[in-house]
């Protein structure tokens, strides 16, 4: 599914702010609910979490209080999640859906409990009041060109093999057609891959499915949608004998970012997460008491139930070795000394990171 931008215009006339849903105005004093969608990706439980948290702190004075849940990457079980906080009368949701389609009915029965639902990283389907992510199309083209630059002339004779995301997850879709929009007619795909709930060990089977089909010597390079997925991945071309090939990535997570620095990995997405979770919880606020969301969302998304949903997009940065220092080490995401623990520390002086 591929999210269309919209005209700006006010978050009133899409009907996306708290006053539409019937919602009483709130002071600081709010309960917000935070779903997320699992807890195998790092960035969920280490930094929107986290991040969101603070944020709400900040903005109600200390008085608003974050109520968590995580759905394990089951669908059934963050709908219970959902239901359970709209008993409980949260005054906000915000919600990163395991499955899009599958949570629409929850996030239908929030809204008729009088309870605004922002969608988080994953664009939701139901009535959604508002939503935030990176720009996902983007993503898929920044590891495409990527990817293209780092085979340079091996473009033309060789095959890489796609290993895409989820198929239930929105996003995935989006990070597909953008790298397709780039990779196609420029190298040859020899074999690609919807990766079952974007787990590492399904991404280390297809892998090793593709190797089987195509041969070891005929792959130059690998798509992968995200770094845990690369992890899989690079764990079955080092059993195949097969070194020395870029590989993508994203979420810049910690062990993706040292496999960029001793070679094993080519590239990640870095998103950044605190801008993403930042603007979450100040939609989330504003819509728990009762604001419009004028000020915060300037662009508009439609999904395939909702149309005209303020929304924020956040851009994103390739990551490579080079610029480690001014990205994730800048933005205090990781230290020095987390990256160069260890093993990695021989690479991390070979590229200058001390």
């Amino acid at each position: 599914m591929a999210v269309s931008l919209a005209a700006c215009g006010s978050a009133k006339e899409s009907g996306g702010n708290a006053d539409s849903t019937g919602s009483a105005k709130k002071g600081d004093d709010i309960k917000v609910g935070l779903l997320l969608p699992e807890n195998a990706t790092a960035r969920y439980e280490k930094f929107d979490r986290v991040l969101i948290e603070k944020k709400v702190k900040e903005l109600t004075n200390g008085k608003g209080e974050v109520v968590y849940a995580n759905a394990k990457q089951d669908a059934s079980t963050q709908n219970q999640q959902v239901d359970t906080m709209v008993t409980n009368k949260v005054d906000v949701l915000i919600v990163d859906a395991v499955d899009s389609k599958a949570i629409a009915g929850s996030v239908k029965k929030a809204k008729d409990a009088n309870i605004p639902v922002v969608a988080y990283d994953r664009l939701a389907e139901g009535p959604i009041d508002a939503y935030t992510s990176f720009d996902n199309e983007t993503v898929g083209k920044t590891q495409g060109e990527a990817l293209l630059k780092a085979l340079g002339d091996k473009a033309k004779d060789g095959q890489i093999v796609m290993m895409n995301g989820s198929s239930t997850d929105p996003n995935a879709a989006q990070f597909k057609k953008g790298a397709h929009s780039v990779l196609d007619g420029k190298v040859k795909i020899g074999r690609e891959y919807d990766t079952k709930e974007w787990k590492p060990e399904n991404a280390n089977s297809n892998m090793e499915g593709a190797i089987s089909a195509l041969g070891k010597d005929k792959i130059v390079g690998v798509y992968s949608a995200n770094d845990g997925m690369a992890g899989g991945i690079i764990t079955a071309l080092k059993a195949a004998g097969i070194a020395d090939i870029p590989v993508t990535g994203q979420d810049a997570e910690l062990a993706g970012v040292q496999r960029i620095i001793t070679g094993e990995q080519y590239m990640s997405v870095y998103k950044p997460y605190p801008q993403e979770a930042n603007v979450a919880a100040e939609m989330a606020v504003a819509l728990a008491q009762g604001k419009s969301l004028d000020s915060i969302a300037k662009d508009k998304v439609d999904s395939p139930t909702t149309k005209a949903i303020p929304s924020v997009l956040v851009p994103v940065v390739s990551l490579t070795k080079d610029n480690i220092k001014d990205t994730v080490i800048k933005d205090g995401i990781y230290t020095v000394s987390e990256i160069c623990s260890g093993k990695y520390k021989a690479a991390c002086d070979k590229i200058g990171l001390e």
